[in-house]
């Protein structure tokens, strides 16, 4: 599959938005053609959204785009959202935060959308309201919960910005970044992968090859051991494997199935399966969950494998019908990532629209998923499945014939990196 076939594929599977990005729009509109600046004077629904990374502002936009005066209201703990996407290029300076970082000004001012500075600390979801930080009670007909992901606690490790994860866009990128810069020249570098399911399955093998590369240029002679947690690479295996073990094979040191029991920050060393590792630089991704106030709303059940279970026709909660959860923090067989959580927005956002203007969802729902990975300074390799609702197992899974991967990796595909990273942004934000 080549760079016109693969942008085929995504238009087909519902993503024509990304050829042209919500940013060359003169007007943002609703589906009947009417402005969307001004939030609706006599909404038909009310909708509060918690959380805006990729999954939350985009619900936010296409519910003020595809409904009919829905009114919608975002809360956000941060003004700005770092993203994960890319983080690779940062820590090795080929990005600034700046190129990460994107505001809500378009969905206040374009779309109509009410955003309100606040934490949530408690959701009632039977009554479809939120707790806010400062006392205030929020009430709507729907919730739509997009907080994204926490991590499990590390005996022995009581400051994270000693082994940061980075696994967040934002201040441990930085943090991992400078550590990285003030290594030995010679130094080791220890990166840890968590148990599936995590956010991003290709990250952590993309991120060990964008540093493995620019440790090449920057840091002779320093090696940079990788601890998986899994039996073998989750996704890309050829391309990983090949980058791993020849073009990296002098820099990278490859463990799989190593559990790790203790950090002993002091020592900056890991306790592992395997031994005690001891790195100059720790990049301890944690074990990962839904989002705490999913957790302490009951919505994450045992056999969820500590997310929240939904029914992929509207990403309605299983356990509260009148909330929705889309993002890090759904159980779903689709992969925790960017890209998927723009399109489990777009599918909750037609489905509410449905809803509210009395019908049902879209009953054969599709997204799909797709992302570029560095693996030098230069080149990159990329990857895309489709997936499909089943009504038989009431899951989405991967289309017949629908997933491809690069055959290595090229320059050319590095350049389509940053214009599909630039359009999945506008899509979501601007």
């Amino acid at each position: 599959m080549n760079r016109r076939e693969l942008l085929q594929a995504l238009a087909a599977a519902g993503l024509g938005h990304l050829a042209l990005p919500a940013r060359a729009q003169a007007q943002a509109t609703d589906a009947g053609g009417n402005p969307l600046a001004i939030p609706p004077v006599s909404p038909k629904a009310r909708v509060i959204v918690v959380g805006g990374g990729m999954a939350g502002a985009t619900v936010c936009k296409y519910l003020r785009m595809w409904g009919d005066a829905i009114d919608v209201t975002l809360v956000e703990r941060n003004a700005i959202y770092r993203t994960c996407i890319l983080s690779s290029e940062l820590l090795t300076g080929a990005r600034n935060m700046a190129s990460l970082s994107f505001n809500y000004n378009a969905l206040r001012n374009r779309y109509g959308v009410r955003v309100v500075a606040s934490a949530v600390t408690e959701v009632d979801p039977v009554a479809a309201s939120v707790r806010l930080a400062d006392g205030r009670t929020l009430s709507a007909d729907r919730l739509v919960l997009a907080p994204g992901i926490e991590f499990d606690a590390m005996p022995g490790l009581s400051d994270q910005n000693l082994m940061p994860h980075a696994w967040q866009g934002g201040a441990q990128v930085a943090t991992l970044a400078r550590q990285l810069a003030a290594m030995p020249t010679n130094g080791t570098m220890v990166l840890t992968i968590p148990p599936t399911p995590y956010r991003c399955p290709p990250g952590p093998y993309e991120r060990a090859c964008a540093i493995a590369d620019w440790m090449k240029r920057h840091k002779p002679g320093a090696r940079l051991v990788v601890l998986d947690a899994n039996p073998d690479f989750v996704t890309q295996k050829d391309n990983f494997s090949n980058a791993f073990f020849d073009l990296h094979s002098q820099v990278i040191e490859y463990h799989t199935n190593v559990a790790i029991s203790f950090a002993d920050q002091a020592q900056m060393t890991l306790h592992t399966s395997i031994g005690q590792i001891r790195g100059d630089v720790i990049n301890l991704i944690r074990r990962q969950r839904a989002s705490g106030i999913v957790r302490r709303a009951g919505l994450a059940t045992a056999t969820s494998n500590r997310f929240a279970p939904v029914d992929v026709l509207s990403y309605a909660s299983t356990v509260a019908p009148r909330v929705h959860v889309i993002g890090d923090s759904s159980a779903t067989t689709q992969p925790k990532a960017g890209h998927i959580a723009n399109q489990e927005a777009k599918v909750c956002a037609d489905a509410l629209a449905r809803i509210f203007g009395g019908g049902q969802p879209d009953p054969q729902p599709v997204t799909n998923s797709a992302c570029y990975s560095t693996i030098t300074a230069t080149q990159a390799s990329w990857l895309t499945a489709v997936f499909q609702y089943d009504p038989v197992s009431r899951t989405m899974v991967p289309a017949p014939d629908s997933s491809a991967a690069s055959v290595g990796w090229d320059s050319e595909h590095f350049e389509e990196m940053k214009e599909w990273f630039d359009a999945l942004m506008a899509d979501s934000f601007a």
